[in-house]
């Protein structure tokens, strides 16, 4: 049984004459009559009386009917739905974010899905790497944006880069540091060192631009997850904080001795193995937006 067999069905129902059916489905006659007694075949009685030149709907047939026109009504919405996840106009993601995407993206990510995909839903969630990678594999969540210096490499994992943006020691304004034209790390390290856990690659930079008192487990002194907590520190206290700096405009970068010279690279993570929704591929489109407008 398939789905052209019951169109046939339904409109040899309607019109009751083989010959306007076959004109209207674009079919010859017999291959008409063939659809139908194939039908009836496999369902096991005839749907049809030969009632005079009119063909009328058996007792077994008018039941059939029914059904019929719920599959086929089913079979339409589906199509219907599956077209509107296509578009994204359905659908939901569940997306994990890191500190610096998540202090930096997440409102405008829940901004456009609100103006461009209302029907669809966006869970996020925030948390450290290895917490959102675990969901990731447990497939809680679909998609990660995370600093990908931060991922430990994996086979089970696709990663695809979204953008650059460069890291700085920042201060708040009217900071000591603030206005000198060349600041040492042993003058950073005078104040309060705060920033979100950093990754071993970017403790191997901070150590071979400034030597090894630069070791984040020795020069951080307060640290978190949520990077705007500790913007907000640095805003209201003496602390320097590192840290992408489109996070902080209003703050002040240091002019570091030598320069740090260091980007947080954010990417797209997803599991090799599992197909990524329509939705979650235009999402990765309008991050991808977003993240290169962010590093202008």
């Amino acid at each position: 049984m398939t789905l052209v067999q019951l169109k046939h069905f339904l409109d040899l129902a309607s019109t009751g004459s083989f010959s306007k059916s076959a004109e209207k489905l674009f079919l010859t006659q017999p291959a008409l009559s063939r659809s139908i007694k194939s039908l009836e075949d496999e369902l096991g009685q005839p749907l049809f009386d030969r009632v005079g030149r009119k063909n009328e709907l058996t007792a077994f047939g008018k039941h059939i009917l029914l059904q019929a026109k719920d599959l086929l009504a089913a079979a339409q919405h589906l199509k219907h739905s599956s077209q509107e996840l296509l578009s994204g106009q359905t659908g939901q993601v569940k997306l994990g974010l890191g500190s610096g995407p998540g202090a930096l993206w997440m409102t405008p990510l829940l901004t456009h899905m609100a103006t461009e995909f209302p029907q669809a839903r966006l869970d996020i969630a925030r948390g450290a790497t290895p917490m959102l990678v675990q969901q990731l594999r447990d497939r809680t969540l679909d998609a990660l944006i995370l600093d990908i210096r931060s991922l430990s490499p994996a086979n089970d994992l696709q990663v695809e880069p979204l953008c650059e943006l460069p890291g700085a020691f920042m201060c708040r304004k009217g900071h000591p540091l603030a206005k000198l034209k060349s600041v040492r790390l042993e003058q950073v390290c005078a104040y309060p060192v705060a920033s979100t856990p950093l990754s071993d690659e970017v403790a191997r930079v901070l150590i071979e631009r400034y030597g090894p008192q630069a070791h984040p487990d020795q020069m951080v002194k307060l640290r978190c997850e949520e990077i705007s907590s500790l913007l907000d520190v640095a805003r209201s206290t003496q602390t320097v904080v590192v840290a992408v700096r489109a996070l902080a405009p209003d703050l002040v970068e240091l002019k570091m001795s030598p320069p740090l010279n260091a980007n947080a690279r954010f990417g797209w993570v997803t599991l090799k193995s599992r197909t990524e929704s329509p939705l979650a591929r235009l999402l990765f489109q309008a991050a991808r937006s977003m993240l290169e407008r962010g590093r202008q």
